[in-house]
């Protein structure tokens, strides 16, 4: 499998700042998300991923987001194997959170 591509919550945000069409996926439980999500995210739950491959655009960059980057990064290996690919938000919610004040 390929190395999966990783993307910083700092990165991110200016990505998203500068208008780039970019698909963010969050693939927490319904309990996590309640916290809140990153504005225009898509919940999937991890679980339900399997049944939503082909519901996943093949012509714009997908963001997959969970808490820490671990589920996230687990997705994305998991979507590699039908040829969707994704990028992971290195260290997830947690690292998303902390950077707002920046």
């Amino acid at each position: 499998m390929n190395e999966i591509p990783q993307i910083t919550p700092q990165e991110l945000r200016k990505r998203l700042a500068a208008g780039e069409e970019l698909v963010l996926i969050d693939v927490r439980e319904e309990d996590e998300v309640a916290f809140g999500m990153i504005p225009g995210a898509q919940h999937i739950p991890m679980g339900q991923i399997p049944q939503q491959t082909d519901k996943l655009p093949s012509d714009t960059e997908i963001i997959f987001i969970c808490r820490s980057g671990n589920r996230s990064q687990r997705v994305c290996e998991y979507l590699q194997q039908f040829g969707i690919q994704g990028s992971n938000l290195s260290g997830g919610m947690i690292e998303w959170d902390d950077t707002s004040a920046e």
